[in-house]
């Protein structure tokens, strides 16, 4: 995989020469695993102690995926390992899922072993808490080191997700359709459009980035558009589908295929500025009651043999090299990919909560 990145500035989209490519990384380069020599079980390397992740008997997750797709993913992993139960985990949003995991570690309750996340902005925050436990996977060596945190081996992503805007072609003609995300201030797609809430992460990269690109006036127009936001991004597609809405202003791509492949009459829309785009990141908890077998989920996730599962189930991207593209999929390399300044869209979050709830009219 490899993208062109455009450098965003306060009003200008900036297209330079930067690219952010997911090839392996040298020896050299590469973070050193947490242990001297990872073992190969069951088609991939691995540090942890086998024997203590099946005595410890489960691994718990917590991620924003959609709930089908998260538990194919636990369930292919318990086929590998029968002894270790996936049944415990909790499906979503990034931002409630974040919040109740705050809740729980706050009043010394420490369920989850690894966490998922499809916004950096709770990640940096974990980091400052020490919420993460350092755990160099050997599968680290496949990532381009953009694609690992700052301190190698507390999240790593795991998939990559892009979206563009979304319609249904039994209603609205390619020509009718907006061509770029200035289109959707057009008076004709009042109380017409549907986003997602200010939990998801997408939501907040693709409110950065627009601001960036046509200041901070864009979000107030779309005030007058009367816009819906949605907790999950299946009631976006089936409310286009309904005919309830007419075009899904911030349409994952993902979603967008998987509804596709099932015959619903949808057509995507790369806007003429580009696609949004962010990751999702995985990594291991701080007093993670499982944390053998945590490890063990870890590197099998981030092997070729998890990420093909969690690419096939959930349709997203892999950022390693060596996973095909999701079923029906064009190549990532084709999309120009528009992803912020993850440090200052981080410092910029809670403001993107406050407007964005105040879209909402919440």
């Amino acid at each position: 995989m490899c993208m062109q990145r455009p450098v965003l500035t306060m009003a200008v989209l900036l297209l330079v020469g930067v690219t952010l490519c997911s090839s392996s990384l040298s020896l050299a380069q590469a973070p050193q695993p947490s242990c001297p020599h990872p073992k190969e079980v069951k088609g991939f390397l691995t540090c942890a102690d086998v024997e203590k992740a099946e005595k410890e008997g489960a691994v718990v997750y917590y991620g924003p995926d959609v709930e089908r797709q998260l538990v194919g993913v636990l369930t292919k992993f318990h086929e590998l390992f029968p002894a270790i139960n996936t049944n415990q985990y909790l499906r979503e949003q990034t931002g409630r899922l974040y919040a109740k995991l705050n809740a729980e570690r706050q009043s010394g309750t420490y369920f989850a072993d690894v966490l998922a996340l499809s916004d950096y902005a709770p990640a940096f925050d974990l980091i400052k808490k020490h919420g993460y436990t350092t755990y160099v996977s050997p599968q680290l060596a496949a990532f381009d080191k953009s694609f690992i945190s700052e301190t190698p081996g507390m999240f790593t992503w795991y998939s990559l997700g892009v979206a563009g805007m979304t319609y249904n072609t039994d209603v609205m003609s390619a020509a009718e359709a907006p061509k770029s995300w200035k289109d959707l201030l057009d008076p004709k797609w009042r109380e017409a459009v549907n986003f997602k809430d200010s939990a998801s992460g997408l939501q907040g990269v693709q409110w950065f980035i627009l601001r960036q690109l046509y200041g901070d006036t864009f979000w107030k127009d779309m005030t007058a558009q009367k816009p819906r936001t949605l907790p999950s991004t299946v009631q976006q597609y089936e409310r286009v589908i309904n005919r309830e809405d007419k075009i899904i202003g911030l349409g994952q791509y993902s979603t967008y295929l998987e509804f596709k492949a099932k015959g619903a009459p949808l057509a995507f829309v790369t806007p003429t500025e580009g696609v949004v785009s962010t990751p999702a990141i995985v990594g291991i908890l701080d007093k993670a009651p499982h944390p053998e077998a945590a490890k063990l989920f870890i590197d099998w996730f981030l092997s070729p043999l998890g990420q093909a599962a969690h690419i096939r189930l959930s349709f997203t991207y892999s950022p390693r090299q060596d996973v095909a593209p999701p079923p029906g999929a064009i190549p990532v390399s084709d999309m120009k990919i528009l992803q912020p300044d993850w440090k200052e869209y981080v410092a910029s979050h809670s403001k993107y909560v406050r407007e964005w709830n105040a879209l909402a009219g919440m």
